[in-house]
């Protein structure tokens, strides 16, 4: 039987992602398949981030857009790393960035900006935490399982603190301007 070769299982994994990302979808993911929704959504969240830090005037949310970059980078980092050693295919970030802006938040600037950004915070968080504790308990690679549980306290962190900041923006107290 013929493998798909890797453009192919890229695409598909990506639309694979997208889906669940966008309907929470409980579909068990093979290794390969959570490598490549976990990587994509990793960049979307760094890349999220980084628009946040550009577009925000709020500190609070700045200080947790800078460490969701940083989590996701260590993560994504470890990722490839398993996947490298497990001889799955990883997408070069590019590829995975394309298609990872599906994914990506799309507003405009202000307090605004602010209010989307920390709820596509915690619609997304909700999302990779399902798909996490899925890897985590169904996984048949014990180094995805092990990855998968190593990074959920981090996901249900960044979540709490998500929704804080929804919260706190949705009622308008935000804190002083980044200078």
């Amino acid at each position: 039987m013929k493998t798909p070769s890797a453009t192919k299982r890229f695409v598909a994994g990506c639309a694979l992602a997208y889906a669940v990302f966008m309907a929470g979808s409980a579909v068990a993911a093979s290794p390969a398949e959570f490598v490549d929704e976990a990587s994509a959504a990793g960049i979307a969240e760094i890349e999220n981030s980084r628009m946040a830090i550009q577009k925000t005037k709020s500190v609070d949310i700045n200080s947790y857009a800078v460490e969701v970059i940083k989590d996701y980078t260590d993560a994504n980092r470890d990722l490839k790393d398993i996947a490298q050693k497990q001889g799955l295919e990883v997408a070069a970030e590019e590829d995975v960035l394309s298609k990872a802006k599906t994914m990506m938040l799309q507003v405009q600037e202000g307090a605004s900006f602010d209010v989307a950004y920390v709820a596509n915070q915690v619609k997304t968080h909700e999302d990779a935490i399902s798909l996490f504790k899925q890897q985590a308990h169904q996984s048949t690679s014990p180094q995805l399982k092990a990855f998968a549980k190593k990074y959920l306290p981090k996901l249900e962190m960044h979540l709490d603190m998500a929704k804080k900041l929804a919260t706190t923006h949705q009622k308008g107290e935000v804190d002083k301007p980044v200078s």
